[in-house]
């Protein structure tokens, strides 16, 4: 791999950023990475029921020997809320570790946020920008949306990354890899946010693979949100293992398809039809049975989703039986608060999370503690995750979540008992 001279003087300090920066130059050869890039924002993927004693001990070591990092470096979604632990069963020697791995990172100077949403709360990295970010969704999002480059990076890797300034040069740092081989024509009506998840699931599992890119081509006219972003870039990863797609004439690096393609190669074209929509996403009747829990997470929601819930939520009560739990991060929790957002969720029965991602928090073992296993969400990410934890789950439109949890409240403060009213 070829050095710079200040990379060289690095590697001639003989300290622990040496070692670290050494680490870092052994996953880019393992790569074929000819040569380091500078980065200028790094999100650190890790928490205690991940890495365990031996990632405690780790950073440990790496507090000990006095390193900080050296450009902004942020923490994403952990798998406890400190704030809800005897509510969700959760284990407090996982709390107790939890602690200990904040008081860590804060003295590395990463910042522990506690976000996988970091790109609409806190830091949004410009078109050409190299970064150095862990979570799936998040660099997808970050590759397809911003024009950021940025790999999956380990926890281990976007931290070194953090304290040297540097990540390899391979995979999507490199202009070649960041060109669309898979072609996708958008032919359903794209009305919730599932939908758009549903989009990245189906795309996702035609063309699975970390190095292929879709580039979807929109009906006139419709012009996805962030959040409705942000859903795919979740669903693409989780049921494709990619990194990146385009939006032609939207997202920054495909103003046209000749532009999104280059001369790559073509692996496939298709089409995602109102058939295919409909095959993926599940549907609600008033007749049909509440599901034992409804979630809304994976990713954080932001505060345009909070809103959106809260004026769904209002005037109605979470039926007997069900539980409806809403994950985010801190900041949009403490302005959901401040507006009188929260108290309307939670008015309602609803339980609102901070600084974690639900399926994160053990799903397994709250199904097994509280008899959970029919599960609606209007994520395609989680719906894919639960299945490995037992849950039966159900991918439905936002409204649909809402009249499949709760009813309305009468004039007289009653709860109808009319089920879907």
């Amino acid at each position: 791999m070829h050095l710079t001279d200040e990379e060289q003087d690095i590697l001639a300090r003989g300290d622990a950023l040496a070692d670290a920066f050494r680490e870092q130059i052994q996953v880019g050869e393992f790569f074929g990475a000819e040569r380091m890039v500078p980065v200028s924002n790094a999100h650190f993927m890790g928490d205690p029921e991940v890495f365990g004693d031996a990632g405690a001990a780790y950073l440990a070591r790496l507090t000990a020997a006095g390193l900080r990092t050296a450009i902004p470096t942020s923490r994403n979604a952990t798998c406890v809320d400190l704030e809800h632990l005897e509510s969700f069963q959760q284990s407090k020697e996982l709390a107790q570790g939890e602690i200990g791995v904040r008081k860590q990172l804060t003295a590395l100077g990463v910042m522990a946020v506690n976000t996988c949403i970091g790109y609409q709360t806190l830091y949004q990295p410009r078109l050409g920008e190299h970064v150095a970010w862990g979570d799936t969704g998040t660099v997808a999002y970050a590759n397809s949306v911003l024009g950021a480059r940025t790999n999956y990076e380990s926890g281990t890797a976007s931290l070194l990354a953090g304290m040297t300034g540097r990540t390899p040069a391979y995979g999507f740092h490199l202009d070649e890899n960041r060109k669309a081989n898979a072609i996708v024509r958008v032919a359903a009506t794209m009305g919730d946010l599932a939908h758009w998840g549903a989009l990245g699931a189906v795309a996702g599992t035609r063309y699975r693979g970390y190095d292929n890119v879709v580039a979807f081509v929109l009906p006139d006219g419709v012009i996805p949100s962030s959040d409705a972003l942000k859903h795919l870039a979740a669903a693409i990863a989780s049921y494709g293992s990619m990194a990146m797609f385009h939006i032609v004439g939207q997202t920054p690096e495909a103003s046209t398809l000749d532009m999104a393609r280059g001369e790559r190669g073509l692996l496939g074209e298709g089409e995602f039809s109102q058939a295919d929509l409909e095959e993926f996403m599940g549907s609600y009747s008033p007749d049909d049975l509440a599901p034992d829990v409804v979630v809304f997470t994976a990713p954080q929601l932001s505060m345009f989703e909070i809103q959106d819930l809260a004026l769904k939520l209002e005037g109605r009560k979470i039926r007997e039986g069900t539980k409806m739990i809403i994950t985010t991060n801190r900041s949009v929790y403490v302005e959901a608060e401040r507006t009188g957002l929260l108290q309307t969720i939670t008015g309602s029965g609803a339980s609102i999370l901070q600084d974690t991602c639900w399926y994160l928090m053990d799903p397994a073992q709250q199904r097994k503690s509280f008899g959970w296993n029919t599960l609606a969400t209007n994520s395609a990410k989680l719906a894919n995750i639960v299945k490995a934890h037992g849950y039966t789950p159900t991918v439905l439109t936002t409204a649909e979540c809402i009249l499949a949890s709760t009813v309305a409240l009468v004039a007289s403060g009653a709860v109808s008992t009319q089920k879907g009213n």
